[in-house]
């Protein structure tokens, strides 16, 4: 009784709509992503373990990028987003999810803890998130989801450290920068998008 009881509130619930049952949620399945219509339909792991769904996001131009905290790329990419974020957080409503990846050459060896030292010591206030895979089988549905709307030159493929998807209000990929583009040179990007 108390089985069907449940079952049986939980369809009053999401008939009344106080929960939503379209999201795609965590994406459990691999192939769920490809129902995502935006980032929105995504709930992400944030560096402490903590679900957050990424429609707190809604109606902000946000950057998604690939972090690592021993690539020759790391002092400029942090420093840079740090800047833009500095910038642009308050007067533009700019979000970075910064999501550390290790699977370029090993650049991003550390534990959740490590990685936020890292951070702190380099003063980072955006968003981190869990250390994720970009790339292969186990390659996180929300960048299945970023690379599918936003492919690369000649491949899809996440080719190393610090790729930037630029995100809409509308929680649409629009742009997709390369590691060899500094954040401080995405400002004409961005300043489409507000």
């Amino acid at each position: 009784m108390l089985i069907l009881g449940r079952k049986l509130l939980g369809t009053t619930i999401a008939a009344l709509g106080l929960i939503s049952t379209s999201r795609v949620g965590t994406m459990a399945s691999n192939e769920d992503w490809k129902n995502a219509k935006t980032i929105y339909d995504f709930t992400v792991k944030d560096i402490k373990g903590n679900e957050v769904s990424l429609e707190k996001y809604r109606g902000h131009v946000a950057i998604i990028v690939n972090v690592a905290s021993q690539c020759g790329l790391t002092a400029t990419n942090y420093k840079e987003l740090q800047e833009l974020y500095d910038k642009y957080g308050e007067s533009k409503g700019l979000r970075i999810l910064a999501f550390p990846c290790n699977q370029f050459a090993g650049q991003e060896p550390g534990k959740p803890e490590e990685i936020v030292c890292f951070a702190a010591e380099r003063n980072v206030t955006f968003d981190m998130f869990e250390k994720i895979n970009v790339n292969g089988d186990n390659t996180h549905p929300l960048w299945k989801f970023l690379k599918e709307k936003q492919g690369g030159l000649l491949m899809n493929a996440i080719k190393w450290n610090f790729t930037k998807f630029i995100i809409d209000k509308e929680g649409n990929p629009v742009e997709r920068c390369g590691p060899n583009v500094d954040p401080s040179k995405m400002v004409s990007y961005l300043e489409k998008y507000w």
